[in-house]
């Protein structure tokens, strides 16, 4: 029963017990009383009937008072103890109730107080020597990301539902490439069936099931699968297994050979064409030598005329050869793949080879530890080598020296030795040759690699005559250090991406329905909305659209969503002062309808959580015509949640909820700022909504129905 209402049946009953008790006084009063003097009694009560009346009205009000007096010191102050200790206990253990009302509530205020404080050194005490228990763990699973994070293919590991619990940053790009969505496509939780098609992950899983051996190595399969931005995925699939032996997921590793087939065509196409390019020359020659072999006392000129066709088809076949091989070399040159490389270590591994190949000794001289080069470094220190090799066989060079210096934004690297002194045309000859290094051949060529660098080398000598010193230079252009992949977006806290959870393993989509399923087990997208007005029907627009995925109670702070939208008018200025998006940054960028189709993919099996959430998804109502998508999960409100958990409080707005629950506030009046706050919030409401009963969907929809703020509409 609602305050309001207990007050005014509390009130009702205090002044009829007072009557009655008046009633009874009178009529004990006056049985005892003679009858004439009854009957005088009775004249006088009529007579002053107006008078009881307001005595009346005066004990209403007198009860009324101390009903609220009561109220107010003892059953309000009471309440408010109760809701405050709940948070105390299950969102915010920094908090204190406030001691007010009287002298025994404030008694016991102080006595929570108390015991809050020493729970929270006893918390604190817990949570450290579970932190020190898990610090080991906690190792271990860093491992795992850092290798993961590192693998150059992809990682999908799929519980039995196939719920993906662990994937890498190589897989998200994989499935991700060529798609316009500000969303990611793969997330903890999401389905595996939504990347790769239903079919050929239960025939791996049949397979698999098939070749599994008791006692023996688990086995795997491989199939192929496109993905939505039509790339070709090689697909490695093998079981996870149970403590029982029973499978209970799958791991897949991805690998991208769309390339691979490309080149795999191309050459088939090249030997195809050199197989029916040589076939006629091959067959000329031969039928010329047969006759040749077959009549040796052939005339003279009948013999001039197939040695003629033996040099023609020669020459020829020699064309169709070359041809091919520069066919060869330039699909190598086209396979380079530059890279940005520290100088001092690319030099390492020219030293290293041309040392062992060789058997020249080379010298690392003045190098920039600080320059990188943007290079394919196996090209290149084939270069080096090939260089290094006709110096040592041609002019009997047997020391070398490498030095690196940057010069702009370029890099000068010098290949430089003493006393030989080299041809001014030595160089030019060498760039075209193909390049051998000890028995190792390539049909690249010094200048093929040079072309695909956009770098130059020269002939550079110091001191008379060039006998002093000399050096090959090349001039490349210059790298950027290494950096940390880009993640798609980042929260306040510095803290490790969640590309896994294994708790996942334990999700069973059959166990429940979703209204019965507990809170702690969904998963959520909680999203926010900036706007040009508060009047979704009266024609404003969405600007900005933020959202964030939460899986098994954790907020996934790399799997995001944050997309400006063009509203396609013009923007308020008291707007602006609000969300602080100008008109500029809204040019250009795509409208409602090509975004809501993507932010639909991305909130896909997920229950929606907003702050006020009747007038975000009034907007996404209004255009589900013109977008074709429609939002038709359950939709949790944080403000009727707050509402249902602190009935007291007459405050919900979202900084005093963050407030309230010790929530910190960054980066209000953004679209993914507001939609982290929101989950961080909504994470703090749920303990408190399971110590009022409030465990499942279900139940809190049905609390939330029952608020005041729930017949808000827009």
């Amino acid at each position: 029963m609602k305050a309001r209402y207990k007050f005014l049946l509390w009130t009702a009953i205090l002044f009829v017990a007072l009557l009655a008790i008046a009633a009874v006084l009178g009529v004990a009063f006056g049985t005892g009383l003679p009858p004439q003097d009854q009957e005088v009694l009775l004249r006088v009560l009529a007579s002053r009937a107006p008078l009881l009346a307001f005595a009346a009205v005066i004990l209403l009000f007198v009860c009324a008072g101390a009903v609220k007096w009561l109220f107010v010191e003892y059953v309000t102050a009471i309440h408010a103890l109760a809701e405050q200790t709940g948070v105390v206990l299950g969102a915010n253990d920094t908090l204190r109730v406030a001691t007010e009302g009287a002298r025994e509530v404030a008694a016991a205020a102080a006595a929570v107080n108390r015991l809050a404080e020493a729970h929270r050194e006893l918390k604190h005490n817990v949570e450290l020597r579970m932190r020190e228990a898990g610090a080991k763990l906690e190792e271990e699973r860093n491992r795992l990301a850092a290798l993961m994070s590192e693998l150059s293919e992809g990682v999908l590991v799929c519980n039995s539902e196939g719920r993906v619990l662990l994937y890498n940053e190589r897989a998200r790009a994989l499935f991700a490439a060529g798609t316009a969505s500000a969303g990611t496509l793969v997330g903890l939780g999401r389905s595996v069936f939504s990347l790769i098609d239903r079919g050929q992950i239960a025939h791996a899983l049949e397979k698999l099931e098939r070749l599994r051996r008791p006692g023996e190595a688990p086995p795997n399969t491989r199939f192929v699968t496109a993905t939505a931005a039509d790339r070709l995925l090689k697909v490695r699939a093998a079981p996870f297994l149970d403590s029982g032996g029973a499978m209970a997921g799958i791991v897949l590793t991805l690998e991208d050979v769309t390339g691979l087939l490309d080149q795999e065509a191309s050459r088939r196409a090249l030997l195809q064409a050199l197989a029916a390019g040589v076939r006629a020359p091959v067959a000329n020659i031969r039928a010329a030598a047969e006759n040749l072999g077959a009549f040796p006392a052939m005339g003279t000129e009948r013999r001039a005329v197939f040695v003629s066709i033996v040099a023609e088809e020669s020459r020829g076949l020699s064309r169709k050869l070359n041809e091919a091989l520069r066919e060869y070399a330039d699909a190598l040159k086209a396979n380079l793949s530059l890279e940005d490389i520290r100088a001092v270590d690319l030099l390492g591994v020219a030293r290293q080879r041309i040392e062992s190949a060789l058997g020249v000794a080379v010298e690392l001289g003045s190098i920039d530890e600080e320059l990188w080069i943007r290079a394919d470094s196996f090209a290149l220190v084939q270069a080096l080598a090939f260089l290094a090799g006709r110096l040592h066989e041609d002019y009997a060079v047997r020391r070398l020296q490498f030095s690196a210096r940057a010069v702009g934004r370029h890099a000068e690297l010098d290949l430089g030795w003493d006393g030989a002194i080299v041809a001014s045309d030595a160089l030019s000859l060498w760039e075209i040759e193909p390049m051998q290094i000890g028995d190792e051949q390539t049909p690249l060529a010094l200048r093929d690699v040079l072309e695909r660098h956009g770098g130059e080398v020269w002939y550079h000598t110091a001191g008379p005559g060039g006998q002093r010193s000399a050096r090959f230079r090349f001039l490349l252009p210059a790298g950027e250090a290494a950096t940390a992949p880009a993640r798609a977006a980042a929260g306040p806290a510095a803290s490790r991406p969640e590309f896994y959870d294994f708790d996942l393993f334990r999700v069973s989509d059959a166990s429940l329905a979703l209204q019965e399923r507990k809170l702690a087990a969904l998963a959520y997208t909680v999203f926010d909305t900036e706007t040009t007005g508060l009047e979704p029907s009266a024609g404003d627009e969405i600007i900005s659209i933020g959202a964030v995925r939460i899986v098994n109670g954790r907020i996934l702070r790399n799997e995001v969503f944050e997309q400006l939208v063009d509203p396609c008018r013009a923007l308020s200025r008291d707007s602006v002062r609000v969300h602080g998006i100008e008109a500029e940054a809204l040019a250009g960028q795509p409208t409602i309808e090509r975004v809501l189709p993507a932010f639909h993919r991305f909130c896909e099996d997920t229950v929606l959580v907003a702050h006020n959430a009747a007038f975000d998804m009034r907007f996404l109502e209004l255009k589900e015509p013109a977008s074709g998508v429609r939002f038709a999960q359950p939709v949790l409100d944080t403000l009727l949640l707050s509402a249902a958990v602190h009935p007291a409080h007459v405050d919900h707005f979202l900084e005093s909820i963050a407030e309230r629950l010790g929530v910190r506030v960054i980066g209000r009046h953004t679209a993914l700022g507001d939609a982290l706050l929101t989950g961080e919030i909504f994470l703090k409401l749920v303990p408190l909504l399971a110590e009022r009963g409030i465990v499942t969907l279900g139940q809190a929809l049905q609390a939330s129905r029952q608020t005041y703020f729930a017949r808000i509409q827009y």
